[in-house]
């Protein structure tokens, strides 16, 4: 199954430079890559207007004006010079083919980390996490979820495809323990019996940083963690809400 190439790839959302002006390396899975970052553009599973299929290519885009910066205040040091980082480009699958697009994306991650890589995965709308989370637990066994989201994507709405639900299939599929997972920046409505722990937007802003940080570890414990950013997670005066028109 071929899911990535520089010859054939998404050119009208792709880019022909890495993240952080890193290497691009379209054969990561054979590479001594420490770490490869994958661009997924997709937005078919969102609710509202589309567009995050462009996601990959701005985050690169606006990365190129911190490449510069080798050493990032405070951290005195150069990550280039701890971990081999590449680029491996965008996920190639058919435009309008989401179960395509899953079933790559998981073939994908699977090859990676049988190769002993790590993924850093750009989006596209957050249900490219459900494939992602599939691979991992794959490799994993059941792990822990730590996710920064206005939403908790918990909805059953029996819908295959929808950037709302991952996270209700997930632990129905054994991927993730909600027990052992937290939500973090949530300032929408959530069903409070699906055993995650959140911690909304307000609790985080009347709390210390490092306090947050020690409940997160107790949380998770010593179990594999898989982390998600959803970008409505930021304060809505500088991310709004992507979904709505």
């Amino acid at each position: 199954m071929s899911t990535l190439g520089h010859q054939y790839d998404n050119s009208l959302v792709s880019n022909a430079f890495g993240f952080l002006r890193l290497p691009m390396n379209f054969m990561p899975y054979d590479s001594d890559a420490d770490w490869v970052i994958t661009g997924v553009p997709f937005d078919m599973a969102t609710s509202g207007r589309a567009g995050g299929r462009h996601g990959p290519a701005a985050i690169r885009q606006v990365s190129t004006n911190l490449a510069w910066e080798h050493n990032r205040f405070p951290w005195n040091f150069d990550m280039r010079e701890r971990l081999n980082v590449v680029d491996c480009g965008d996920l190639v699958y058919a435009f309008g083919d989401a179960r395509e697009m899953s079933e790559k994306l998981q073939a994908h991650a699977e090859k990676l980390l049988a190769a002993g890589k790590r993924m850093l995965s750009f989006g596209g709308d957050h249900f490219v996490t459900l494939p992602l989370l599939r691979a991992h637990a794959k490799h994993f066994g059941k792990m822990a979820l730590v996710h920064f989201d206005a939403h908790t994507d918990t909805y059953a709405n029996g819908c295959e495809f929808d950037h709302g639900t991952m996270f209700y299939t997930a632990p129905n599929e054994g991927l993730i323990d909600p027990h052992h997972s937290v939500q973090i920046g949530i300032r929408t409505e959530f069903d409070k019996d699906n055993g995650f722990t959140v911690l909304d937007a307000g609790q985080v802003n009347d709390r210390s940083v490092d306090d947050v940080i020690a409940q997160v570890k107790q949380i998770v414990g010593d179990m594999p963690v898989y982390l998600t950013f959803d970008i409505d997670c930021l304060d809505p005066a500088f991310a709004r809400v992507p979904v709505r028109r």
